[in-house]
């Protein structure tokens, strides 16, 4: 049995009438740039995560960087975040001047340690910058304690959080702002790139807003900021309002996924994946750990179940990072969590046959390898 790890495609079958007629309403519009869409999907994304403006932009990348803009972080300060992370986490620090800080993460979790932030603060420091990895979020409580005590700003790296909650709160509301991107994998994936700004912040949103369109203030042609071209594209607003028709249905069956893989794996030895006292989790991944992942990963091939490694190198490691950390060792449980973790493919699309498959390929590497001399 083939199990895909994405099946984009998928989600345009399911939808293909009333995605065709969106894209159909735009361009037959003329209105392609900051239309009737992009001011809906600011206004609903808002709403979902009870947050008081969204400002739709190009991509999450783009998100985080115009909130660290915003904020006014740059040449001089500090950053504190993971290295367990997808780039963009870390560049969009780099890119404003400001150094970043890499602190460890849980390794249950794979977030960053709210225990080993403090530690990191010097008198530079400026903001923390959790990342709500795979669909949940990082201890939003601790942090936000450290942060009121040491007068640091939060940026919630949100991108792959679309629609997560801590204690019924949503991303976006324990910080400044929060960055969510839209890419075609997320589980509110746009026919491409797309992201979004979620902010109770008054001024932070008023600022955002004039970033992404090259620092332009209220009045056309008059410049507040020094900005970039971030406007989220009318067709990929009419195509995510298309799927937000399906996204609590989506989601709900990545929970059941996980269920199943709980329910097939709980008794094997590798290590699957919590979900923290309070959190509710979105499953974007589904993350195993085991020592001896790259084995399991061919064996899983094998069986037609395909995997991902999210993330094989820690960012300290990459040569443009090298400098920022403080070389191998210095995050351990990051690096251990690079070697070990797996994930399972958990999308919407697949069905509960496939799932068992995948998580009965998973035992049965297992059993193997515990039967073997």
């Amino acid at each position: 049995m083939r199990v895909p790890f994405y099946d984009i495609k998928a989600q345009y079958d399911e939808l293909q009438q009333p995605m065709d007629a969106a894209v159909h309403a735009v361009m037959s519009s003329g209105h392609y740039s900051m239309g009737e869409n992009h001011q809906l999907i600011e206004e609903e994304l808002a709403a979902l995560h009870q947050v008081k403006h969204g400002i739709a932009v190009n991509s999450g990348t783009d998100a985080l960087r115009i909130i660290m803009d915003a904020a006014e972080i740059g040449q001089g300060d500090e950053v504190i975040t993971s290295a367990f992370t997808f780039v963009a986490s870390v560049e969009t620090i780099v890119q404003t001047g400001a150094r970043p800080v890499f602190v460890d993460i849980d390794p249950a979790t794979f977030c960053i340690d709210p225990k080993k932030i403090e530690a990191a603060i010097t008198p530079k420091t400026k903001a923390i910058q959790p990342i709500h990895l795979f669909g949940q979020l990082a201890d939003v409580k601790s942090i936000t304690e450290i942060a009121r005590k040491h007068e640091l700003v939060i940026i919630e790296d949100a991108a792959q959080a679309i629609g997560s909650n801590f204690e019924g709160v949503p991303a976006g509301n324990f910080g400044i702002g929060a960055g969510f991107s839209f890419y075609v994998t997320k589980n509110l994936g746009a026919a491409g790139d797309a992201g979004l700004i979620l902010t109770n912040d008054d001024q932070i949103a008023e600022a955002c807003r004039s970033i992404r369109v090259h620092g332009m203030g209220r009045e056309r042609y008059y410049y507040d900021h020094i900005g970039y071209t971030s406007r989220m594209d009318e067709i990929q607003a009419a195509v995510l309002r298309v799927k937000m028709t399906k996204f609590h249905e989506w989601n709900d069956r990545r929970v059941r996924f996980a269920e199943i893989y709980h329910e097939v794996l709980q008794n094997s030895p590798v290590t699957l994946p919590i979900v923290s006292p309070g959190n509710n989790t979105t499953w974007h991944q589904y993350s195993i750990r085991s020592d001896r992942r790259d084995a399991l990963r061919e064996f899983l091939k094998d069986k037609g179940v395909d995997s991902m490694i999210y993330y094989p190198v820690p960012i300290h490691f990459h040569e443009p990072y090298k400098h920022f950390g403080s070389g191998p060792g210095s995050l351990p449980e990051s690096e251990i969590a690079a070697k070990e973790i797996l994930n399972l493919p958990i999308h919407s699309h697949l069905s509960e046959d496939q799932i068992y498959h995948a998580a009965n390929s998973v035992a049965e590497f297992c059993k193997q390898a515990v039967s073997k001399p």
